[in-house]
């Protein structure tokens, strides 16, 4: 026992020299911050509380976190609360989203809507397929697309390989479209054998000439594929509406320079708007020599503001003719997301879609362009409520990016423009992108769209309807100040369509 013990002292003399260098680590090391932070003048806070002072950016920076997991309630979080983000995560990933004991949402709030079952629901047996919609009816190559939601744009660049690659083949096992986003079509979004949709941004990636302009062979050679299905012009985004695109010098490498046709390493800034579009007119101009190029359908994405315009366009369209008009209009919401925007434009420019979308369907009505000019919906939208409430104020189509993003593996950690995103995702560091494995996170996409198609037709069916797309605006009401609903056909009731304009 006694020699037991004597071979222990070297040991503890050891851990005990150990514990010395440790603390005289620790506290020279405090020493060295006390004398940067006492001499410095940038920082009053640091100067004036050396060291402590400190602490006061890292909760900040922790603040994030710690809000998100600890102290957040289930529907208090933006832009997406626990609640929403829950919902998606166990769709995609199949499980049971079912709940228990009472919703945890406020159904009094105004704004929100609520349902109107009906006393004699549709049986499963008698519901109907949703049926599909023709969009483009004057192009060489018409589309008909049946899919309740689809994915909206999220260009290679500002979303990973891995996930570009997880989005073609999803959606393609979904029977869904895919938008490229506004940074050019990339193999990986052809690799999944999905229906694309090619968004030409202010930029014209992927299909610009040197000097920035149109080419047009470039653009033919993207129609020329047999994936491509129609083509979008981005006038505006919900995020940074009157801004253009931003992607950091960080994500621009050599391979997404070469498929946007622009310089590596250097920041991606577009235009903020086409140059070449300064009018209704040279709108509809664009619109019909792109599609003369293509083929295809084409229609623009823009976030509503100003909404005379649309009127405008509208009337030059009866001048024209009706071939004339676009094939569809993308609406997308004032609180969209994007992974780079000035906080100004994000906070408060734009309509949110909440009120654009029925603006839009109204002025169509109104004007008689209805049937000819087909509605898509996008920002916010990624539960079945939020799906159906659109398609009660008159969608054809609902598009979502931020929703697939959380059938990806998204943990709403906020860091997209930083390049740092730790699921994958929105990073082009290979270490990070590691974790996204294209084959699995492909089926959680197919499994989101089956759970927002199912969720969406059980509120259909309960209103009496045989699908989504026969919802009205008769199937929802909108809950007003003092908590009492009003349907939404008496808040919103569908204008008379112009008689001059019918023809």
């Amino acid at each position: 026992m006694e020699s037991l013990i004597n071979a222990l002292y070297p040991v503890s003399d050891v851990l005990a020299v150990l514990f010395i260098l440790a603390i005289g680590f620790v506290v020279g090391t405090l020493v060295v911050f006390y004398i940067i932070d006492v001499r410095q003048s940038k920082d009053a806070v640091r100067h004036n509380f050396p060291v402590l002072g400190r602490f006061r950016y890292l909760f900040s920076s922790l603040g994030e976190f710690f809000r998100q997991y600890f102290f957040a309630m289930d529907r208090e979080e933006m832009p997406f609360n626990r609640a929403e983000r829950d919902w998606v995560e166990k769709s995609s990933e199949g499980k049971d989203n079912t709940v228990a004991f009472g919703s945890s949402k406020v159904l009094t709030q105004p704004g929100t809507p609520i349902f109107v079952n009906c006393p004699f629901p549709m049986l499963d047996e008698d519901a109907e397929e949703t049926p599909a919609v023709v969009i483009g009816p004057y192009a060489r190559q018409p589309y008909s697309a049946k899919s309740l939601i689809n994915i909206s744009g999220m260009s290679f660049g500002a979303i990973s390989k891995p996930a570009v690659r997880a989005l073609s083949a999803g959606a393609k096992m979904a029977g869904c479209w895919l938008n490229t986003g506004e940074g050019g079509l990339s193999p990986f979004h052809l690799e999944g054998g999905c229906d694309i949709v090619f968004q030409m941004g202010t930029a014209k990636y992927g299909v610009r000439n040197a000097n920035g302009g149109l080419d047009d062979e470039k653009l033919h050679a993207v129609a020329a594929h047999p994936e491509v299905k129609m083509i979008e012009l981005k006038m505006s985004q919900g995020a940074k509406p009157g801004k253009g695109g931003i992607l950091p010098a960080a994500k621009v490498t050599p391979e997404i320079a070469a498929i946007r046709g622009i310089p590596a390493g250097e920041a991606s800034i577009s235009p903020n708007r086409h140059p070449e579009i300064d009018n209704v007119g040279q709108l509809l101009d664009f619109i019909a020599h792109t599609r003369e190029i293509t083929g295809l359908p084409v229609g623009f994405k823009a976030v509503i503001g100003g909404y005379g315009w649309i009127e405008d366009m509208c009337k030059e369209i009866h001048i024209r003719g009706i071939e004339s008009a676009p094939d569809f209009i993308t609406i997308d919401s004032g609180d969209g997301g994007t992974g780079a925007a000035p906080m100004p434009l994000m906070d408060s420019v734009g309509l949110t879609v909440k009120e654009s979308l029925p603006i839009v369907v109204d002025t169509l009505i109104k004007y008689g362009l209805r049937g000819r000019i087909k509605v898509i919906t996008s920002g916010k939208l990624i539960t079945p409520a939020e799906v159906a409430w659109a398609y009660c104020a008159g969608t054809d189509f609902v598009t979502s990016a931020r929703g697939f993003m959380f059938a990806l593996g998204c943990i709403q950690a906020l860091k997209c423009n930083k390049n740092t995103c730790p699921t994958g995702i929105t990073t082009h560091k290979k270490h990070l992108q590691n974790g996204l494995d294209p084959a699995e996170k492909s089926v959680r996409v197919k499994n989101f769209v089956g759970k927002i198609t199912y969720g969406t037709n059980l509120i259909a069916h309960s209103c009496g309807a045989a699908h989504p797309r026969a919802l009205g605006r008769k199937h929802c009401r909108i809950v007003q100040q003092g908590s009492v609903s009003v349907s939404m056909a008496d808040l919103l009731p569908e204008p008379t369509t112009l008689s001059k304009y019918r023809e």
